[in-house]
């Protein structure tokens, strides 16, 4: 595959990482006001934190690539609406919680494969600091699921 092909699977990974992290931006105050457990609304006030650094990440990847056109990101789009679903559903604060941390876990692991896949292409296109910086967002989204599968244990053995 040529370098320039290569570079426009970035850019669209890129382009869809930027759609899917607005969505989640929308989602995250909501989602923390609907959290019960302080450890768990530590964990997302965390994660926002996180979320952040990611977009500043993005934006600089963005530049390296040489800029992306605008699109939708339906993946994220249906796991916001799921999560809508899955928190008005809970009939208590506890399955609400352990809700939250599902569908969390759900887009933590889009954020794992998706960062992964374009820092793969990018260390392939010679964008070296892009890829870097995704996979250092991989990591940091692998943690964060790992903290959450733990959290969801303690919730399930003390009830």
């Amino acid at each position: 595959m040529n370098t320039e092909d290569l570079k426009q699977l970035v850019k669209d990974g890129l382009s869809a990482q930027q759609a899917g992290s607005k969505i989640a931006a929308k989602a995250t105050d909501e989602i923390l006001d609907d959290a019960t457990n302080p450890e768990l609304k530590s964990l997302l006030q965390q994660g926002n934190e996180t979320a952040k650094q990611w977009q500043q990440r993005l934006e600089q990847a963005i530049k390296e690539a040489g800029g992306v056109d605008e699109q939708d990101n339906e993946i994220m789009e249906a796991h916001y609406e799921v999560s809508k679903e899955i928190r008005s559903q809970a009939d208590t604060d506890e399955v609400r919680d352990l809700g939250i941390i599902a569908s969390g876990q759900m887009a933590l692991h889009y954020w794992i494969a998706s960062f992964g896949t374009v820092a793969s292409y990018a260390k392939s296109a010679g964008l070296t600091q892009t890829a870097e910086n995704l996979h250092r967002s991989v990591e940091e989204a692998k943690q964060a699921d790992e903290q959450h599968t733990e959290l969801a244990k303690r919730l399930l053995a003390a009830s």
